[in-house]
């Protein structure tokens, strides 16, 4: 059952004691998972309650405590944002809501963020960078999850298989899935932290400014892709562009040529992580909009496939065109180039053996998934 601002708010007092709220509204939040409220106290003071909906909510957020306890003081000073400070828990059975006390700024919507200025984009592509920027023992201390680009690409190959189970994915996209994991040259990046759970409801802005970054409970070393498989999903190319291009400026390690790419997959996956998620907690009406949405990217690729074949046969009909007009009339027209050498032809093949990476997965639209579909 669905608790209330005012419910909340009454939970509140007894996590920080000498809270008194005077008022209470809805807070967006990953709402198939925790019941959220912002609070205001009678010294103007803002408050943020977090209730899990469930065990596993629950257990999500006693992670998110201690990783907001592993940044220090010194780590905090670094970042260009706030992360959230917890003023007080209160444990109900087997869950705990947690009272944060509230940051600066309000959330916008996908389509607001991709409106808004580039000085918008050159602070959320800091943010980014200063996240993946973030020291490695960060994560390895806490004893969170931690994976090689292998592993994270295996993992993936794996939550594939229990996709495919389902019998409810477009062999489409099982196709190109398995094609583009299968693509080891498209997996080489270096591991950094990754926030996990980025989306528009955890991102605090006021003024052009990014001011806090909330929602850590899935930080982890895997993958810098994760953390743009939102911003892909927007379908908002100018925007993702520009976010990306601060980002490679900012960022200390040299980031990967092939990011947006697995970037665009795993907004793609996402979808399907959606599906399966939704059978397993039996609801139905769930489970159709996932089949819905899962079939629409099917057909959109099915349509860009097509639309890409009849481009590459007009170009080759044209260049064909050109080529007759531009040879003497009766001679049809060759080329001739030198023969390699054994050595080049060996490195020719390898080349071309490795040139598999770009056309591997391309950026289409994406049905955005709802924060409360992500988590």
């Amino acid at each position: 059952m669905r608790r209330t601002p005012l419910e909340l708010a009454a939970i509140a007092t007894a996590a920080v004691p000498g809270l008194a709220p005077t008022a209470a509204a809805y807070s967006p939040d990953d709402d198939a998972d925790f019941d959220s409220a912002l609070l205001l106290d009678a010294e103007g003071k803002r408050w943020r309650v977090r209730s899990p909906r469930h065990p596993e909510a629950s257990t999500r957020l006693e992670t998110e405590f201690m990783v907001l306890r592993a940044f220090a003081p010194a780590i905090r000073a670094e970042l260009p944002f706030h992360v959230p400070t917890i003023a007080g828990t209160v444990r109900q059975g087997s869950l705990t809501t947690f009272v944060y006390a509230h940051l600066q700024g309000s959330t916008l919507s996908i389509e607001e963020l991709s409106a808004g200025s580039s000085a918008l984009a050159r602070e959320v592509g800091t943010a980014l960078a200063a996240i993946h920027d973030l020291p490695l023992p960060l994560v390895i201390n806490a004893d969170l999850p931690s994976y090689s680009a292998n592993e994270f690409r295996q993992r993936k190959l794996n939550e594939l298989d229990q996709a495919a189970t389902t019998g409810k994915i477009p062999a489409t996209l099982l196709r190109r899935w398995e094609h583009a994991l299968e693509d080891v040259a498209l997996w080489r990046f270096n591991p950094s932290v990754v926030h996990g759970d980025l989306h528009e409801d955890n991102l605090m802005v006021q003024d052009d400014t990014v001011t806090a970054l909330t929602g850590w409970t899935d930080l982890r070393i895997g993958d810098p892709a994760d953390d743009f498989a939102w911003l892909v999903a927007s379908n908002e190319a100018s925007f993702v562009e520009s976010v990306l291009s601060h980002y490679t400026h900012t960022r200390r390690d040299v980031p990967d040529a092939h990011l947006l790419r697995r970037a665009a997959l795993l907004a793609e996956f996402a979808l399907a992580q959606y599906l399966v998620k939704a059978m397993a907690a039996g609801h139905q009406s769930m489970t159709a909009e996932a089949e819905a949405m899962l079939q629409t990217l099917a057909d959109d690729i099915d349509e860009q496939v097509r639309r890409d074949e009849e481009a590459t046969r007009t170009a080759e009909q044209e260049a064909a065109l050109l080529t007759v007009s531009a040879s003497p009339a009766g001679i049809p027209a060759v080329s001739v180039a030198a023969i390699p050498t054994e050595d080049e032809s060996e490195k020719s093949e390898e080349a071309d053996a490795d040139d598999t990476s770009t056309a591997a997965i391309s950026v289409v639209s994406v049905t955005p998934l709802r924060p409360a579909e992500r988590s």
